[in-house]
């Protein structure tokens, strides 16, 4: 829902105004959408995709990242690897990862991954709660990269362990390809999907 709120909604408004006798309907939901069963025409999805019968264009990606205010890192100390965590105030949002277990890629020079099991003070089910909690100090954090860009460039947040941070997550948006996809549908594609590659906060 904040992809859209922050990405999708500015686009759609400038193509409606540019092509007045288009009309779109949206639905933020942190969900996979059935194209078809739900009668959606393009979809954003950040995953990496399975196969399918969907025709997806890269867009480009985000990042994994754990952060916290500086006055919480001054007073509590920076994490130098993940199992310094366990001895830290974690906020976990559940629309990232599972609560209860944060993984990370291996050392450099090792294969596999480490898991962390923090005891998150608070679980919240919003990005914008668990970014609100970090900005008053309350811990660390991990959302994804977009999600923080303006409090990274203001400096009321900063990003810790982004060593072991795992592989972006690439975004796409996926549409049903086919003699039925209309040229309003191709139109919308090219101009957000221009838009976004230029985003340099999404690569």
């Amino acid at each position: 829902m904040l992809f859209g709120r922050l990405f999708v909604t500015p686009i759609l408004l400038d193509f409606i105004d540019r092509h007045p006798e288009v009309t779109a309907r949206t639905a933020f939901v942190d969900r996979v959408v059935n194209l078809m069963e739900e009668g959606v025409d393009i979809a954003v999805r950040i995953a990496d995709l399975p196969d399918s019968g969907l025709t997806a264009l890269l867009v480009g990606s985000v990042r994994q990242v754990l952060c916290a205010s500086p006055d919480y890192l001054a007073a509590h100390g920076v994490p130098t690897k993940p199992n310094d965590l366990v001895e830290h105030r974690t906020i976990a949002f559940q629309g990232v990862t599972p609560a209860r277990e944060w993984s990370f890629r291996g050392e450099s020079g090792e294969s596999g991954e480490i898991i962390v099991r923090p005891s998150p003070r608070l679980i919240v089910n919003t990005a914008e709660m668990a970014i609100a909690a970090a900005l008053r100090g309350r811990g660390i954090t991990r959302v994804l990269s977009y999600m923080i860009a303006p409090e990274l460039a203001a400096g009321r947040l900063k990003i810790v362990l982004a060593e072991y941070e795992r592989p972006p997550v690439p975004i796409h948006l996926v549409h049903q390809e086919g003699r039925r996809t209309s040229a309003r549908v191709r139109a919308f594609l090219d101009f957000a999907a221009n838009r976004l590659r230029a985003d340099p906060s999404i690569n």
